[in-house]
């Protein structure tokens, strides 16, 4: 078996999130924690790549964190992402987000 060359690297801990994201909104609220435990979050954002900074705005306003500490891990284009929130852990976040549901 020939040598290989690995990179590691040290992990971050933090919280991940699922949240499916609706567009074109009135206002940027949590709208709903989907029965699998899916966030659904309105936003103003139309579709495209604004709809991330929009995402990550939103969410460090109601977390109470630096948006360097969010990042759109999966989900990209899309309406369902994987969110990620360095230095939380799941509890803390859940409990945020749950003083803001509409």
């Amino acid at each position: 078996m020939p040598d290989r060359n690995f990179h590691l690297h040290d992990g971050k801990t933090g919280a991940a999130l699922a949240i499916r994201v609706t567009p074109r909104a009135s206002s940027n609220q949590v709208a709903e924690i989907l029965h699998d435990g899916t966030i659904r979050i309105r936003l103003v954002a139309a579709p495209g790549n604004e709809i991330n900074t929009v995402l990550r705005e939103y969410l460090s306003s109601i977390l109470g964190v630096s948006e360097s500490v969010i990042d759109v891990v999966a989900g990209q284009t899309g309406r369902d992402k994987l969110v990620s929130i360095l230095n939380m852990d799941a509890d803390t976040a859940h409990k945020k987000i749950i003083e803001h549901l509409a």
